[in-house]
């Protein structure tokens, strides 16, 4: 207990020491609550998900507060070099265009990519098959940068929403034809639900080393190497008491949790 207590200690000391936006005793993570089950807002406005409850456990492991502040995805980064927050907390991988702006903890959790498509379409994650067909891409992140980079050029028609809901609404209306997005998010945030019925998760896993291979992180402004010191100490701890693995079993399950 001691132990426990004094390391709890230390982290509230290197957040609070932290230069920059971190006021005293306080961390604040950008976040976009658009994206279930990672981020999202319950009925009374209040901000859940699986990315949520890890940064309110950290802060906890910390001993210092939490503040949210929302923003769109492609607005993140730019927060928090504006020092609007001291974090970007949202499901997000280490790119290297990323890594070129900002600095990274120790992966938090494993990302599960997927092409989501209509049922009996044929459709499957593989360029040569989508030649034609209309992707929808949330601005700014991971999947965008993938299909730009190694879809759009071999005639796959991507296109960038601002909100992942105004993919799905646009994948039922017939102006999409798939999306790319994470799994559990589809899952839960569109097949799930009514709308969703008509569509699956097309063909396997997308595995690409280079730009989605990697684990979700969470991102501090370049070169703030005590609040990285800080986050990595409080994930490491919650790593090793199992409450990362039991949040990734409460939202994403065993099966998704293991991969």
């Amino acid at each position: 207990m001691k132990h426990h207590r004094a390391r709890a200690l230390f982290l509230a000391a290197a957040l609070i020491a932290t230069t920059g936006a971190c006021a005293a005793g306080t961390l604040r993570f950008g976040t976009d609550p658009s994206y279930p089950p990672y981020e999202y807002k319950l009925p009374d406005g209040r901000l859940a998900g699986l990315d949520i409850d890890i940064g309110n456990a950290m802060c906890a492991a910390a001993n210092v507060k939490c503040v949210w502040v929302e923003s769109s995805f492609d607005g993140l980064i730019a927060g928090l070099q504006a020092r609007k927050f001291d974090a970007i907390n949202a499901s997000m991988a280490p790119t290297a265009a990323r890594r070129a702006v900002m600095d990274f903890t120790q992966p938090v959790y494993p990302a599960d990519i997927r092409l989501v498509a209509e049922r009996g379409s044929g459709l499957v994650p593989d360029a040569a098959k989508l030649v034609g067909k209309r992707v929808g891409v949330l601005q700014g992140s991971t999947q965008a940068a993938f299909a730009k980079t190694s879809w759009e050029k071999r005639g796959v028609i991507v296109r960038e929403y601002q909100d992942q809901d105004s993919i799905y609404a646009d994948l039922v209306n017939g102006r999409l034809d798939a999306t790319i997005v994470v799994g559990p998010a589809a899952r839960l945030g569109f097949l799930a639900k009514p709308q969703g019925a008509r569509f699956e998760l097309a063909g396997p896993r997308i595995d690409d080393p280079a730009i989605l291979g990697a684990s979700s992180v969470i991102g501090v402004r370049k070169g703030d190497g005590k609040t990285l010191q800080a986050l990595d100490a409080a994930l490491a701890r919650l790593k090793q008491d199992g409450t990362i693995s039991r949040l990734e079993n409460t939202y994403l399950g065993a099966d998704q949790a293991a991969k």
